[in-house]
């Protein structure tokens, strides 16, 4: 049992070493909220994935900072843990915000790991060694500067490619793509940005050979993706309509889609992550990890979450420098000439934070201490 002695609450502005762009808009830089947690002698970090804006999801940094600082943390800060897995019942009482939950419980899991001298990997229910990778590729300025941006991807051993797409970038980027490399593990992700009048279309997309299209419908559907998987043969995959264990359920049930996306921060934190993996895994359905544009912090969190065993399709975690010129861990992620990741074996998530580095970068702070400390 142990508790946790303050919270400190860091908002860091982190431009992105290219421009990312998607059916929701284009991004050049990251408004990021990390959180810091002391207790036991140690200091662990979570990562908030909330966007600047309720795009993705309801959720975006500013809502999160004032749930996070005003709900969230206090009650984190008057319990008393057995561990990360004890975190949900305490934020139960604050309905959604799952990102903002998820942040907290994470840095939990890690001082877990921490105490108990193992890694975040295996407290999760790691088997993996290594994780392999693919590489989610923004819509590009032109078809054939994408073309270029996936032949540099494929030099660097990503075992997947998966593309943005949103109606007008689709058919055409697609023949060009699958003119020039027939046969690589190639997948879409349109970010809900396609409806019932689109049918026609995606079912065309069969002739391509995907391994999965990512959420073509509503945010927030099972019933039309149901609908539009049983008229195609390529496999849908729901990312933003899976928030916990019962959409998994739900989803699989209706036959909604073969694939699921788990991102840890849409769901809530590493327990949900968790029953989700279990609940796709029970059913035959296999799972991979998604990503949010993270830092170092949230990016060795996905990579401990991979480690899992029904994680056997290539996610979104690649390496820190396709998205930072410099990132805020160390050492950096790298990905191998095979297209995977070592899990690390060490305490924790094997990296360290660049505390020098967060510092520069933060342009918003705030800090709660447990009552008992605020009174000595």
């Amino acid at each position: 049992m142990f508790t946790i002695d303050a919270i400190h609450l860091r908002e860091i502005n982190l431009p992105l070493a290219h421009p990312f762009e998607t059916s929701f808009g284009v991004t050049t830089g990251r408004r990021i909220l990390l959180v810091e947690l002391e207790g036991d002698g140690l200091t662990t970090w979570g990562e908030c994935v909330a966007g600047e804006h309720p795009y993705f999801s309801d959720e975006m940094i500013d809502t999160a900072w004032i749930v996070t600082e005003g709900e969230l943390a206090p009650r984190l800060l008057e319990a008393t843990l057995e561990g990360g897995g004890s975190v949900p019942d305490l934020f139960k009482q604050v309905r959604g915000h799952r990102m903002a939950k998820a942040a907290l419980e994470n840095a939990v899991w890690e001082m877990t790991a921490q105490r108990k001298q193992t890694s975040l990997a295996k407290l999760l229910g790691g088997t993996q060694s290594v994780v392999p990778c693919g590489v989610s590729i923004g819509i590009q300025k032109s078809v054939e500067h994408l073309l270029d941006v996936i032949a540099r991807e494929l030099d660097c051993g990503y075992q997947r490619i998966k593309l943005k797409c949103k109606p007008g970038w689709d058919d055409q980027v697609f023949d060009a793509v699958r003119a020039r490399w027939p046969e690589i593990l190639l997948s879409c992700d349109a970010n809900s940005a396609y409806r019932m009048r689109d049918f026609d279309q995606i079912a065309g997309w069969d002739r391509y050979k995907l391994l999965m299209i990512e959420q073509p419908l509503w945010f927030d559907d099972f019933y039309f993706h149901s609908m539009l998987q049983k008229r195609i043969e390529t496999s849908l995959c729901l990312d933003e309509s899976i928030r916990n264990r019962r959409d998994a359920l739900a989803a699989i049930d209706m036959e909604s889609c073969r694939i699921i996306n788990v991102k840890v921060g849409r769901v809530g934190g590493f327990s949900e992550a968790i029953a989700v993996h279990n609940a796709a895994a029970e059913r035959g359905v296999p799972v991979w990890c998604g990503g949010m544009l993270e830092t170092g912090i949230g990016r060795a969190h996905n990579i401990a979450l991979s480690s899992l065993p029904n994680f056997t399709l290539p996610g979104d975690v690649s390496a820190s420098a396709r998205y930072w010129s410099q990132d805020i861990i160390e050492p950096e992620v790298t990905v191998s000439a095979a297209g995977e990741i070592v899990v690390p074996d060490g305490i924790g998530s094997g990296f360290s934070v660049d505390r020098e580095r967060i510092d520069a970068l933060t342009v918003r702070r705030s800090s709660l201490k447990r009552k008992a400390q605020e009174k000595a």
